[in-house]
């Protein structure tokens, strides 16, 4: 199968999208199918890819790309990459891995045209039954995969350290409200130790509110790290927490920390609880004291954190690279032989 990947955003921008787009064609080239991806990231350092990636590619040559393929694909719906449809037919499918609408919640008319626009999709893959429950329009469900080469359980892993917060430091992160859940905790008499993994605009604020609550003996600022630096430090800590303001579409994160061997605690909303499967605890969204809560219990009760380990074997399974890029090169060759708009059911592929 010759699939073309629109990704708009990709390597070497990081981020969960650009890293999931890369590692699913990785995984179907593996499978022996022909993937090129485009893509509008210009490139840093010179490309080495088991795929072909053209980057910023002119409306010729993308043309070009699209009479050589079987299948077109999208990562989200993107309206500016739509057009070539028009000049060449090709069955298109996309997968959702955010919200149709913007930050604030509403639906703009690109939304609404980006929704309406699903009903001519051959294969319309969501990453969360949350994800397929916000869209019209029937969706297949195949939960997203992590970097299973990477994330693992290391040799001797001790685990002094009690708290993980791993990711990008702005508001809808929630990083806030895991240091004043760590507040409440000391009122409480706990005083768990927290490493804040990462970099970002509220850093500053972050710093001088740990400053206010007199956290800042428990509150370790890391900063950002990669890859090999990352499971390191998540193979030092017990809990992983996600603490997300808004309903996160899926969460990766999360299995990249039960990977490495933590329990995950996240905020109930989205796709999250999926992500954390039955390896986490979850609390009501933006709610300090919730979380305050669901963390004191799994402290002061070490074995309810050895139950929830104790299911992550199994779990992960289900999300392996390999594992996923199978489920989607079947959806993929199953939206080859579909003629006109989808009207299947939404369901969840079997992981």
């Amino acid at each position: 199968m010759r699939i073309l990947l629109y990704s708009p955003v990709f390597l070497p921008r990081l981020g969960g999208l650009e890293i999931g787009q890369a590692l699913l064609s990785e995984g179907l080239s593996r499978l022996g199918h022909e993937v090129t991806v485009v893509t509008q990231t210009a490139a840093r350092d010179r490309d080495d890819f088991p795929f072909r990636l053209v980057r910023r590619p002119g409306p010729l040559a993308l043309l070009r790309e699209m009479r050589a393929c079987d299948v077109y694909f999208q990562a989200n719906v993107s309206l500016r990459g739509l057009w070539p449809l028009l000049l060449v037919r090709r069955p298109w499918a996309v997968s959702h891995h955010s919200w149709y609408c913007r930050t604030n919640g509403r639906v703009s008319w690109r939304d609404r045209l980006k929704r309406y626009l699903l009903r001519f999709a051959a294969c319309s893959i969501s990453v969360s039954r949350a994800i397929a429950a916000d869209l019209a329009t029937p969706s297949l469900v195949i939960p997203n995969a992590y970097r299973d080469r990477l994330f693992r359980i290391l040799p001797g892993a001790r685990r002094p350290r009690e708290l993980a917060f791993l990711g990008r430091l702005v508001s809808d992160k929630g990083a806030d409200v895991l240091l004043s859940a760590l507040a409440r905790l000391g009122q409480a008499g706990l005083r768990p130790r927290l490493t804040v993994i990462g970099d970002g605009p509220e850093l500053s604020a972050l710093r001088a509110q740990a400053a206010t609550l007199g956290l800042v003996e428990q509150v370790e600022f890391a900063g950002e790290q990669q890859d090999e630096q990352i499971v390191r430090r998540l193979n030092e800590h017990r809990i992983l927490v996600v603490p997300s303001r808004y309903h996160e579409p899926f969460g990766v994160v999360a299995l990249e920390g039960i990977a490495c061997g933590c329990v995950v605690v996240g905020s109930a909303g989205g796709g999250l609880p999926e992500a954390m499967g039955p390896c986490g605890r979850s609390f009501r969204n933006g709610d300090a004291e919730d979380l305050a809560a669901v963390l004191a219990a799994l402290l002061e009760r070490p074995e309810e954190m050895e139950a929830l380990r104790a299911g992550a074997a199994e779990h992960l399974a289900r999300h392996g690279s390999e594992q996923i890029a199978r489920l989607y090169a079947a959806a993929l060759a199953e939206g080859l032989t579909m003629r006109g708009p989808a009207r299947r059911p939404s369901r969840e592929r079997a992981t």
